[in-house]
């Protein structure tokens, strides 16, 4: 019985070093076969990393603003007897808006005239009486006073009509009217919007961080997602008097060109401010740059000696990006320039 068991453990030891015997030599063999196969050939695009001279940049989020702006509104209240614009139009400085009712005004002005004609005169008489000493100083003075009076009385009607009498206080255009024929109005009644559209200015903020590169006469330039690919040219002239405490933020404004009137006031754009010194960067192009959540990294194409011949072998390189120019993105580090890095077919290796 003993004997029979040892011939069994004997028996399964054979057949089991068989079949592991027999797998390890295939796994050998295939090896060997592996080994000595070529390395896989694909075909992709490549491109050498270059130096170049950037300016560098400062980019904001600006806001469009009218270096004129007003929302036209009269001083005195009163029935709305004409408008003599259209909602829209472009008007120049001095030209009539809107009249107020001004019957009552007239009127106190004619009697006003009246009352100087009258003063007038009778200085006249009393420097005539005076001169003969038919009349004393003091009625004189008294004539004078009355006429000065009287002219006054004359200059604060005519002031008074000359605010019943809306006019633009500059050249621009007018938005939508806010008020109709007949309507009464009191002071402060929003009653048209007017803005002149050239030049505009744009106001954004930059951190503290940046202000030592802000200078007046820096040039500018802002895209607005209304004109793709169309950019407006301008330069700095004016900067904060203080930093803000809240947000470490200072105010910028510049001013732009806008001879097409194309751009208005409140719209929002994407401000670079181009500095004028140069700095040299290393670039590639963006189709290079794989981005991953564990860092970006390049395929870069070297050569290496495989089985005694000289092959061309892409090696992935994590490597830091900076800013994106158009097709072309900085690299900070990982890459020198005159290296060959992979631009097309990637996903071949």
């Amino acid at each position: 019985m003993k004997k029979a068991f040892v011939i069994v453990i004997l028996i399964l030891l054979i057949l089991f070093g068989s079949i592991f015997g027999f797998k390890l030599y295939g796994n050998y063999m295939m090896h060997q076969a592996l080994a000595h196969m070529p390395v896989p050939v694909v075909s992709v695009s490549a491109s050498k990393v270059v130096e170049r001279e950037w300016h560098p940049e400062v980019t904001a989020v600006g806001s469009f603003a009218a270096i004129q702006g007003v929302e036209v509104t009269p001083q005195l209240g009163g029935a709305i007897t004409g408008i003599y614009f259209h909602s829209g139009e472009y008007v120049k400085a001095g030209t009539p808006l809107i009249q107020i009712d001004n019957s009552n005004q007239l009127a106190q002005l004619a009697s006003d005239e009246a009352q100087q004609r009258l003063a007038q005169i009778n200085l006249r008489r009393t420097r005539t009486l005076i001169a003969t000493k038919a009349a004393s100083q003091s009625q004189l003075d008294s004539a004078v006073a009355s006429y000065q009076s009287a002219v006054a009385a004359v200059k604060n009607d005519h002031a008074t009509l000359a605010k019943l009498a809306i006019r633009a206080p500059f050249s621009g255009y007018l938005g939508v009217r806010q008020v109709d024929l007949g309507q009464y109005i009191i002071p402060g009644t929003a009653m048209v919007d007017l803005q002149s559209w050239d030049p505009l200015f744009v106001n954004f903020t930059v951190p503290q961080s940046d202000f030592a590169r802000i200078h007046v006469g820096t040039p500018v330039q802002v895209e607005v997602d209304s004109y793709p690919g169309q950019t407006f040219s301008g330069k700095i002239t004016a900067t904060g008097a203080a930093i803000n405490t809240a947000t470490r933020q200072i105010d910028v404004q510049a001013t732009v060109p806008n001879p097409k009137t194309i751009l208005r006031p409140g719209m929002f754009g994407n401000v670079t401010v181009i500095e004028k010194r140069l700095e040299k960067v290393l670039t590639v192009p963006a189709s290079a740059i794989t981005y991953n959540t564990f860092g970006d990294f390049v395929y870069v194409v070297e050569k290496k000696t495989v089985h005694g011949k000289v092959s061309q072998i892409a090696l992935q390189r994590i490597v830091k990006t900076g800013i994106q120019r158009g097709n072309e993105v900085q690299i900070l580090s990982g890459l020198q320039a005159g290296e060959l890095v992979v631009t097309g077919g990637q996903i071949k290796l």
